[in-house]
This record gives structure tokens, sequence and C-alpha cells, in this order.
């Protein structure tokens, strides 16, 4: 049967344009950008990350994860994007497709991280918002799934904003930071209605 087997898309989506944002996909020339957002950002981000690595900045690690990026990237197991400011063309954040499963699933999980300077102007909700048609159009996803700490405000506000619904709680579902925590589950499903809540804070 067709769905049972590997999907991959007809055409390579290594950039996507939103309203606010352009969604590329990492390349080489970006690492001293990304480097220095990371590290600005690093009391931001630690809280809500699995704990970094001595090297977690380095050119020679970044040149590992593109060589890793270009593997799933051919697998489709995995869309890892950079999230550009539209009209400035400053790196903002970045938000990843993983985990894909086909067959029966058609799954995917939706991660993200947002810089500190940046945190709290709309980046993530259009980043999302711009990512979700083509996970449900062209990548043939059926199901979207993400998972936040119970205290990060902002994720739940973003994946609520874009018609995510909660579907539960997992204990100790990742190490953070060095600490096992709990996560609310989230999910969107394509064709879906969206709930009223996420209809009153506008449709992603």
């Amino acid at each position: 049967m067709a769905f049972l087997r590997s999907t991959r898309p007809e055409e390579d989506f290594d950039v996507i344009r939103g309203r606010t944002v352009i969604l590329r996909q990492p390349v080489a020339s970006d690492y001293a950008e990304w480097a220095e957002l990371r590290a600005l950002s690093r009391a931001h981000l630690t809280p809500w990350e699995p704990a970094w690595a001595p090297d977690d900045l380095s050119h020679s690690m970044y040149r590992r994860r593109l060589r890793a990026y270009a593997k799933d990237i051919r697998d489709g197991a995995c869309y890892p994007y950079f999230i550009f400011d539209s009209s400035a063309g400053a790196l903002v954040g970045g938000a990843t497709l993983s985990n894909i499963r086909r067959g029966s699933s058609q799954a995917a999980s939706l991660g993200y991280w947002m810089g500190a300077p940046y945190a709290g102007r709309g980046y993530m909700r259009d980043a999302v918002a711009t990512l979700l048609p083509v996970a449900f159009g062209p990548l043939r996803l059926h199901r979207i799934e993400a998972a936040t700490m119970l205290t990060n405000a902002a994720s739940i506000r973003v994946l609520e904003s874009c018609g995510f619904e909660r579907e539960g709680l997992a204990r100790s579902y990742l190490k953070i930071n060095g600490r096992w925590e709990d996560h609310l589950l989230y999910a969107r499903v394509n064709g879906r209605p969206l709930s009223a809540v996420s209809r009153q804070s506008g449709e992603c």
C-alpha cells in the first residue's frame, strides 16, 4: 500500500517564507551568527533544554550537526530550520520537525528555541504557523506532537495559539538541564478544527 512506504516530498523545502519570518535549513556560513546568539541566550535557554556539552558552541560540533542534519534530511527523518526575521535578516531562533514516523503513523515531533533578544515578539508563533502547512501538505504528515515543561508559559501560549491541543502529562519525560522533568503533551492533527481557545487567539 502506498501510504506504508517512506514518504518524501517532491521538492526540497530548504526555505519557507512566513509573514514575519523566513525558515531556512542551516548552512555552514550560519555558524558565527548561530554561536553568538546561542551564547548570548544561554541563561534564557538552559532551563528548557538538555544540558549543553562543553563544546556545544564549537565550530567542530556545529559541523557535526550539519552532517547529521544532511543525513536526516536525505532519509526524511528530520527537517531542521533556522528562523530569520524577514525584514532585518537576523537569526532569531530555530524550529525542527524530528522523529518523523511514516507507515500507519505519519507523525512528527516539533521542537523549537528562541534567542533571548527576540523572545515575546511573535516570531515563534509565526514560525510554527509557517511550518504547519508544509508539514500537513507536501510532507503529508497527519499528526504533529510537541512537549513542553509545565512552567514554560511562553511555549504553552505558542502551541495553544496554533491549535495544538493538550493531551496529557508525561512524568519525568525528558532530562532537561540535568534533571528529569514532567512535560505537558500537545498535538495538532491534520484537518481537525481548532479549539475555541485557539480560534480566540487567532488561527495558525
